[in-house]
């Protein structure tokens, strides 16, 4: 089977019921439509298997970060809702076959086990996972990665040997680039808030239009003034989905906090 579901998830803890007030709900509002729109589209694709991407694991300069622990968990403690916990479990076939093939094609990766009993898991995959749960069981697997700072080539061929692995391995695996955009759409040098608006227009544009090499070739000095934490969680997703007859939907594209939010998913042929 190859993928199954493909989507983009901004993380705020914000967009969390019980975390945010009325108030910051009703400012999000889109953006907390289109995650139950993207809950409902991933309830439908009847995954087994979801990896996501998220920019708050531990990031390694020159390796991406496969997590190798099999029990997953995490709460909201630090956004003031330690009732709310996130379980799950690991799909370990799938990490360290992903680790393998990446060894093959020479994409400098690891498996992450610092031997505890669980791994604790961050808000860039709790807030998109809460969201996934509200409509089913958790019984869906996880794979945890952490992009790098290696080339946006890098990151692009990384999710190439995704979509490989996926294709050859058994069951309906879907895939999450959770990242939000520009954090300086109200706030910084006039250079920042200019660069962090263009930004945020730009790459919704090109997502929803499929101009994949245009996204590969942002001017550098751009995406950094622009201070995503996105960017190259979606250069991964852009490649695990290279070469297949995709449709893009932007389901809303918000920034109520100064913050760019942007929620989408990827219609896939079966």
């Amino acid at each position: 089977m190859s993928l199954n579901f493909a989507a983009i998830s901004p993380h705020p803890p914000i967009i969390i019921p019980e975390i945010g007030t009325a108030e910051d709900l009703q400012k999000a509002a889109m953006t907390v439509q289109a995650m139950k729109k993207m809950a409902f589209a991933f309830q439908k694709a009847e995954i087994d298997t979801l990896i996501v991407i998220s920019p708050h694991m531990l990031i390694y300069p020159d390796k991406f970060n496969i997590c190798g622990m099999k029990k997953l968990f995490g709460s909201f403690a630090n956004s003031g809702a330690p009732e709310i916990i996130v379980e799950a479990n690991n799909n370990l076939d799938l990490a360290h076959e992903i680790d393998r093939q990446c060894n093959i094609g020479q994409i400098k990766s690891l498996i992450y086990d610092n031997e505890g009993e669980f791994f604790e898991l961050d808000h860039g995959i709790m807030v998109p996972l809460y969201y996934l749960n509200s409509l089913q069981e958790s019984s869906f697997k996880v794979v945890p990665i952490a992009y790098s700072n290696l080339s946006r080539a890098d990151h692009f061929s990384f999710g190439e040997i995704i979509q490989g692995v996926c294709k050859k391995y058994p069951g309906r695996i879907g895939i999450i680039s959770s990242g939000d955009l520009s954090h300086r759409l109200n706030h910084g040098s006039s250079e920042e808030l200019k660069a962090g608006r263009e930004f945020d227009q730009k790459l919704a544009k090109d997502l929803e239009q499929n101009n994949t090499q245009e996204i590969l070739s942002y001017d550098e000095d751009f995406v950094d003034q622009a201070g995503e934490c996105g960017y190259r969680s979606i250069l991964i997703l852009l490649g695990a989905l290279s070469g297949l007859q995709v449709s893009p939907n932007i389901l809303s594209h918000e920034g109520p906090f100064g913050v760019g939010y942007l929620v989408g998913n990827y219609t896939i042929p079966e």
